[in-house]
């Protein structure tokens, strides 16, 4: 074979360069293999990434992983689970290894063990799966001088595990390319934010320079703050769902920033978006991570840090108040009774009657505001009263209130808040 190609040289038909541009791969695991492939994908130099899983001891297919790792949290298995992970091809002549190393390394959290953010288990474990010596040893360098910057930023220790690739499957088409068959899915954040020491910019993944909030500008007491990124579609779904119509009181901002406001705590990294943050002096109490028009789900999330626990057996356990116990049964002043969580608007107070049954009674609601359904509990058919914004349960409504409607809108008064007219 050498003498053949001692021929090609000789002919010009084969260069000294062609043979060392040939392409290679490395297996990179960082969580959810959708973010990873978009990640990488985006690297000059990147030729091709693959959504596969790798060096586990089962069948290569997402049905069996999703399985086994419930099997493994259960302890009926000791069998190793795959990693969901992406194997990258790349051109050396483009982007070296070490490249390809460092927008692995900023692009998730590797300090986490067997989780990604809000993705738990062992198949989403951070890992480098090599392909022979010389790439084993150049990812423990860039390991190694990693570590270094996280340690000094405060994080902990890499768990991130490097080995040889022993076993490689690729995953089903439809996990292939799977952000840009569907553009409103996960998006990412960029990792820790930490990054790789020594990187030129040519060479490091290309991020605006965005300022995290400004605390001045923030409701200290309790502030919610949406984590967002350019290119995502869930937040514009979010935007346009929930924030374009918010009326709630809680203090509410957006950034483009994966860092908190200066001198604000995050319990973790961001690792997806949108990502929404509840801070209460300063700090994390909660988050909601990731969005895809489940309203009632998110406003339950905030309700549960705004209403009392007798409120919430009310609101989400379908719970009632003792009659006379309640709130605004005197309530007569003009205004507007309105949820307690989203602040949209239910009665207004022209349209409240004294029932003498102990709780608030109304005979017509505001339009759109309610979502009535049949309740068939407590060995009763009577029809439940929704709040249409929040999905909250409100009361109950009977055919035998007071002209014109000829309703009564039974109402739980713990769960409502009254807003008084402005004065004129």
């Amino acid at each position: 074979m050498t003498r053949y190609l001692q021929l090609f040289f000789t002919l010009g038909l084969l260069s000294m360069n062609t043979l060392a541009i040939a392409n290679d791969s490395v297996v990179l695991g960082m969580g959810c293999f959708w973010g990873a492939e978009k990640h990488m994908s985006e690297l000059p130099g990147v030729i091709a990434v693959e959504s596969g899983y790798a060096n586990g001891d089962i069948a290569g297919d997402y049905e069996t992983v999703r399985a086994h790792e419930t099997a493994l949290q259960r302890g009926q298995s000791n069998k190793r689970n795959h990693a969901e992970v992406v194997k990258v091809t790349f051109d050396p002549a483009k982007a070296s290894l070490a490249t390809v190393l460092t927008r692995f390394w900023e692009s998730h959290d590797p300090t986490q063990g067997n989780r990604q953010g809000n993705d738990i288990g062992s198949n989403y474990r951070s890992a480098i799966y090599t392909g022979n010596a010389a790439q084993q040893a150049i990812a423990l360098k860039t390991r190694d001088v990693y570590q270094a910057a996280l340690t000094k930023a405060g994080y902990k220790t890499i768990t991130t595990e490097i080995a040889p690739l022993k076993k490689y499957f690729s995953a089903e088409e439809y996990h292939q390319h799977y952000l840009k068959k569907n553009p409103n899915g996960y998006c990412g954040l960029g990792g820790t934010g930490v990054r790789y020491p020594g990187v030129t910019v040519a060479q490091a993944p290309a991020r605006p320079n965005i300022k995290p909030l400004d605390p001045k500008t923030l409701n200290v007491k309790r502030q919610l703050i949406i984590f967002e990124a350019e290119d995502c579609g869930y937040c514009k779904q979010f935007k346009a769902e929930i924030l374009d119509h918010w009326r709630s009181e809680v203090a509410v901002a957006r950034t483009l920033s994966s860092k908190p406001p200066e001198g604000w705590t995050l319990e973790s990294a961001v690792f997806a978006t949108p990502t929404i943050v509840l801070f209460e002096n300063g700090k994390e109490v909660s988050r909601f991570t990731g969005y895809n028009g489940e309203q009632p789900r998110f406003w339950k999330w905030l309700g549960y840090y705004l209403l009392t626990p007798a409120q919430q057996k009310i609101a989400f356990e379908q719970g009632t108040e003792r009659p006379g116990t309640g709130s605004y049964l005197d309530e007569k002043r003009p205004g507007t009774f309105v949820d307690p969580i989203t602040g949209a608007p239910l009665f207004r107070s022209d349209a409240k009657f004294d029932s003498d049954t102990g709780w608030p009674s109304f005979f017509n609601p505001v339009k759109g505001a309610l979502i009535e359904q049949v309740d068939s509990s407590l060995g009763m058919r009577r029809v439940e009263v929704k709040s249409a914004s929040s999905g909250i349960h409100l009361g109950h409504v009977f055919n035998d209130g007071p002209p014109p409607s000829g309703k009564r809108y039974c109402i739980n008064g713990n769960v409502l808040k009254f807003v008084p007219d402005p004065k004129p």
